[in-house]
């Protein structure tokens, strides 16, 4: 909390960056005056041009991630930067750096793991109206598949505690590491909050990393392979259960004609059934199987979020 208008608890910035020379020296800046008790850690994701140079000279302390993607660059500076609380935001200039200490007095005021920056913007070249639209269909599949508690999932700005930071896997390599913070959230039940933030357009001279298909393909993947590795019994019912319907569909007629005639007809088509409703079966037992594993590798995620408290 506060003393005199200052953190008691000692809070890092952290900015993961990729080519942000025109615009790290302002956002750097802009974190200073909004927080000028904290330390500014800016991870250079292998840029081509000056961003390490103007966010040294701008004060920041620069960590090196030569392999590419924000992913990669938020591992790093998870691993390496040491405070209690945590804001991370993107080089770019489009976050409101006054609004941090209003998330940060949230997070310590109510105890939570994590505060996110909900965009909202009228500038309709900051927040274009498929980035918009991608983002509500991306965060819907994850609030329909693990919970109701984000409306903005791919936001980059956000508050956490220490022991969120050292306790979270981080396995993403891309932009899909937003998508990984919010699922770690909702299926361990971490303490969490959302607030508005204003999202403002970029600056001229520098344009966004983010490629609105490839990159939204990307974490479509990452949201069905986490939907199958955090709850397997629910993804391979669901598979089970179409290859069952398929294989009724196709035997019902079969099984009409048998009991009219006593004849079987269409035996390739019998087959066929008979293998999807047996894959159907196997599907289901795998479920359950891998269910218990899930189970398993939540309650160890859960212990290292205590153990964390701790160090």
């Amino acid at each position: 909390m506060r003393d005199n208008g200052q953190y008691t608890q000692k809070i890092a910035v952290i900015l993961p960056c990729y080519n942000e020379e025109a615009t790290i020296g302002q956002v750097i800046a802009e974190f200073r005056a909004a927080l000028p008790m904290a330390e500014i850690v800016v991870c250079d994701n292998n840029s081509s041009d000056r961003t390490s140079e103007v966010a040294r000279a701008a004060g920041a302390t620069v960590l090196f991630e030569a392999y590419q993607g924000k992913g990669n660059a938020v591992r790093r500076l998870f691993n390496d930067v040491d405070a209690d609380v945590y804001v991370m935001a993107d080089g770019d200039v489009t976050y409101d750096a006054a609004a941090a200490p209003g998330m940060i007095d949230r997070l310590l005021a109510e105890r939570l793991a994590m505060v996110c920056g909900a965009r909202v913007s009228e500038e309709a070249e900051a927040y274009r109206l498929g980035h918009k639209f991608g983002n509500w269909m991306l965060t819907g599949l994850v609030r329909w598949s693990f919970g109701d508690r984000f409306r903005d999932m791919l936001t980059g700005y956000r508050v956490f505690s220490r022991q969120f930071v050292k306790s979270f896997p981080a396995l993403s390599n891309g932009f899909e590491i937003e998508t990984e913070l919010c699922v770690h959230t909702l299926r361990l039940r971490l303490p969490s909050a959302e607030v508005d933030t204003v999202y403002r357009a970029r600056p001229a001279g520098s344009s966004s990393k983010l490629n609105t298909f490839r990159d939204g393909f990307q974490i479509l993947r990452v949201i069905s392979r986490l939907v199958r590795d955090e709850k397997p019994l629910e993804f391979f019912s669901a598979l089970a259960g179409l290859l069952i319907l398929t294989a009724s569909i196709l035997m019902a007629p079969i099984l009409v004609t048998y009991l009219e005639t006593g004849l079987v007809p269409r035996f390739p088509t019998l087959f066929v059934a008979l293998a999807l409703f047996l894959t159907g079966i196997l599907g289901f037992s795998i479920g359950l199987t891998l269910d218990t594993l899930s189970r398993g590798r939540t309650e160890t995620r859960r212990l290292a979020f205590m153990a964390a408290a701790r160090n």
